[in-house]
């Protein structure tokens, strides 16, 4: 199992440990709640210095990239971001992932790290541009400083003017006197705030920096645990949940990514997808009654107790205290408002399709 940079860091700070995508990662350190809270009202900081970095440059950098990926990278100005995923030949996802644009002809791919491995392999295989790739995933770290408070406690850190930096776009400078840091307006909490790469002999000197920046705020330490309650209230998908090697990003919700305006690997058949219309669909549900919390592959069903759909996420949320997940469903019970049922442990649970995000 590897480690991060700061891994000996959140054991000493008592946080539960667990494997995760092939690394030691923390889960929680004060408590799931706690952290979530923290994040949604103030500041919490993650380490998610397992993510994968690739580098893509030269001419037909661009080419390489409008080939293996959905949305389109042609728009991209430098200094932006943009939220893509990789199709596969089978009709679904390789993989999301964040394209940073630094020239026309510089690039950095951000990718989930359980999927570093066959994402490199699958840019690779494409790769006929003559395209100058480089993992550097074991070079970076990654702190993500999330929440309402997070530009205020970075900004004390930086000259660099924060506000500036409009969400999915990113500078790079000095930031606690650590020269050539990426800062990013992104983040999976929905809560806002900003990444920040650094490399590994640089992540203690930062986590540090912040904590100290962040004091008045309240600032936490917070784990994987949280990290999926607050992606999940604003319904932002995560791979091995909603998205995987079989499912389309048509389903998945992801249209607005899906740029037909360019041939990307097998356009054609989300072209139809999108054009016929899907049988399935990724939809939000709240539970109606008490008795237990969706779980992913828990089952839906309709009044007659067909299989409708199944739990791809599901949680306790802690911001609306009730009981929400994400599914998906036959397309006739996607709509809003419709009422099926979630099969808790032989219990049939009366639950309703709502609008997402959930907040």
């Amino acid at each position: 199992m590897k480690n991060t940079a700061l891994t000996n860091t959140h054991i000493a700070l008592g946080a539960k440990m667990v494997p995760f995508a092939g690394y030691n990662m923390p889960v929680t350190y004060s408590g799931l709640v706690a952290e979530h809270n923290q994040v949604r009202n103030s500041v919490g900081v993650f380490d998610v210095s397992h993510m994968g970095e690739f580098s893509i440059k030269g001419e037909k950098a661009l080419e390489l990239i409008q080939l293996v990926t959905t949305n389109d990278a042609s728009k991209l100005a430098n200094g932006k971001i943009q939220y893509t995923c990789i199709t596969n030949n089978e009709g679904g996802i390789v993989d999301d992932l964040l394209v940073y644009r630094f020239t026309e002809t510089e690039y950095f791919l951000v990718v989930n790290a359980s999927n570093i491995e066959k994402d490199w392999n699958w840019i690779a295989q494409h790769n006929s541009f003559g395209a100058e790739m480089e993992n550097v995933s074991e070079q970076f770290s990654l702190l993500a400083v999330q929440g309402p408070n997070g530009l205020n406690t970075i900004q004390k850190l930086t000259e660099v003017n924060l506000s500036n930096i409009p969400y999915y776009s990113f500078a790079n400078g000095k930031v606690a006197g650590i020269e050539d840091v990426i800062i990013s307006n992104t983040g999976y909490t929905g809560a806002g705030g900003f990444e920040l790469y650094i490399k590994n002999a640089d992540a203690q000197k930062m986590w540090d920096a912040i904590f100290d920046a962040g004091k008045e705020f309240g600032i936490l330490p917070c784990g994987l645990g949280c990290r999926d309650t607050l992606r999940l209230e604003k319904a932002f998908c995560l791979y091995g949940h909603e998205l995987n090697d079989t499912t389309s990003p048509i389903e998945a919700g992801l249209g607005w990514i899906t740029k037909f305006s360019k041939h990307f690997v097998n356009d054609t058949y989300h072209k139809q997808l999108k054009e016929n219309g899907v049988a399935q669909k990724l939809v939000g549900f709240e539970v109606l009654e008490r008795g237990g919390i969706p779980r992913q592959n828990y089952l839906l069903k309709n009044s007659a107790g067909e299989t409708i759909g199944k739990v791809t996420s599901g949680t306790q949320s802690p911001s609306l205290n009730k009981p929400i997940g994400l599914a998906y469903v036959q397309t006739k019970y996607a709509d809003v408002g419709t009422e099926i049922l979630l099969e808790v442990r032989d219990k049939l649970l009366k639950t309703k399709v709502v609008k997402t995000p959930f907040l």
